[in-house]
């Protein structure tokens, strides 16, 4: 995980603050669902490393996982003449009243996760196309035949989206019975750990095949926690996102397979992109600009990395 220090360090992001902004630098308003969480950091850092290149001044401000906290910040930047507005995985349906103050201040809203509706302008990082290779893994290693514990979150798109993948590949796959428990943010690693540990009391060693999956891959790694507490090592346990936290764990053998979302490269082109949308102005389409997962596992680990190296200190 990263701290709220870090990021500010790393990649020059203010935090919640309103401070001003020169003339002939607009503000790129962030809001973040969890701005401390590995993926959203790299994110953020992509997005930053882009408005730094293109003149845009840069301020965070992190909704801690609730929506209300989100529609407020969205209208805080658009009533502070922000250029721009970046929503984090929070759904377009739940941020409604942010998106109508920022259209009626004229202000483009770009979405991580959050999907295309309402006025949003353009997303990516949509949750189940990354999702779909690990997904298909887990379910292939099980042999469409097992237990599963499945950690979700619903406040957010990216996780609902990849939560419906999942049901959409269960009801194909009817041997393979499913247990769920919707994490919070925060609190995401204590809760892996303690469905697991709940889990694990009514799914005991050499009862078939078993597996843990989470719909990114921090809760997947707090049910590690438990795992090896117990000294499970029977369990195929799956991650989404593949930060470096979990890339260690697959090189040490305590996760079974991660779909990596090259967060900073989204968050980069998703700013980018935001001169096109604003020279557009009303005759701009709105778009979806993905950039694709890759599956990571034992067997490719050290390739990934090779290809891949900063994805190890991807915290």
């Amino acid at each position: 995980m990263v701290r709220t220090g870090f990021i500010s360090l790393a990649v020059g992001v203010v935090l919640a603050g309103p401070p001003a902004h020169a003339a002939d630098q607009p503000l790129l308003g962030i809001v973040s669902i969890s701005a401390n969480e590995a993926n959203n950091a790299r994110y953020i850092a992509g997005a930053t490393a882009a408005a730094k290149e293109d003149g845009w001044t840069v301020s965070v401000i992190d909704a801690a996982g609730s929506a209300d906290q989100a529609n407020s910040a969205i209208q805080n930047f658009a009533g502070r003449g922000a250029g721009a507005i970046v929503d984090m995985v929070f759904p377009w349906s739940s941020i409604g009243a942010g998106l109508a103050a920022a259209k009626d201040a004229g202000v483009p809203v770009v979405t991580w996760g959050g999907g295309l509706g309402g006025s949003v302008a353009a997303t990516n990082g949509s949750g189940a196309p990354v999702a779909q290779p690990v997904i298909d893994r887990m379910v292939a290693d099980l042999g469409g035949k097992g237990d599963l514990l499945a950690l979700t979150y619903r406040t957010g798109e990216v996780c609902r989206n990849r939560e419906t993948l999942l049901d959409q590949v269960l009801a194909k796959n009817t041997g393979i019975k499913s247990t769920k428990n919707e994490v919070r943010i925060p609190g995401y690693f204590e809760d892996g750990a303690q469905y697991a540990n709940a889990w694990l009391a009514s799914h005991p060693a050499g009862d078939g095949k078993q597996a843990i999956w989470g719909c990114w891959d921090d809760p997947a790694i707090g049910a590690i926690g438990a795992l090896r507490q117990q000294s499970r090592d029977d369990i195929g346990v799956y991650g989404v996102n593949g930060n470096a936290q979990a890339i260690e764990n697959i090189k040490n053998g305590h996760m079974t397979a991660t779909a990596w979302e090259d967060s900073y490269k989204e968050g980069y082109q998703m700013v980018k992109l935001l001169k096109e949308i604003k020279a557009a102005g009303a005759g701009w389409t709105a778009k979806a600009v993905e950039v694709p997962a890759v599956l990571v596992t034992k067997d490719n680990v050290d390739a990934f990395l090779k290809e891949h190296p900063d994805a190890a200190g991807q915290q």
